[in-house]
């Protein structure tokens, strides 16, 4: 296993990101999204760094409002999952969005996604609804999931 470290993106790592995005999604998000997100001071992304290669290999987003914490994507490069990088860089993540003041975190996931629902239940997240045809390509629902115990 790869040692890794986790960094708060700046702007100058979209690029690396939109990569990352594009091997995991089917609707990826573009460089200037994430760039825009970066520059955005309730945004909080944190970066998966494979400390050898000094190459970004997963990444999370956060948009924080108030007390609240919204995941907005979570993705690790295919080559380097299975090895609890999307855990650990979510642990981070949570301890990080506490020291904002954040008490709790929502997020969608698609229910088909059977690791990431596993995940997140692990984290403490629970489900809570659905949002019916939110994805699309292929089309589904998602499950909305919060944690309200940081």
């Amino acid at each position: 296993m790869p040692e890794i470290y986790f960094r708060e993106m700046v702007p100058d790592d979209a690029d690396s990101v939109a990569i990352v995005e594009e091997k995991c999604f089917s609707m990826p998000w573009s460089r200037e999204s994430f760039w825009r997100d970066a520059s955005n001071e309730n945004t909080l992304y944190l970066l998966a760094v494979d400390k050898e290669k000094e190459e970004i290999i997963g990444y999370v987003g956060c948009w924080i409002l108030g007390n609240e914490g919204e995941i907005t994507n979570v993705a690790v490069s295919p080559e380097y999952r299975g090895q609890h990088i999307a855990e650990n860089m979510l642990l981070e993540l949570i301890e990080r969005v506490k020291k904002r003041g954040g008490t709790a975190m929502t997020l969608e996931v698609r229910p088909s996604n059977t690791p990431a629902l596993k995940l997140y239940e692990k984290l403490g997240f629970k489900s809570v609804g659905r949002r019916p045809k939110y994805y699309v390509n292929p089309v589904e629902d998602a499950e909305i999931m919060w944690n309200t115990s940081l």
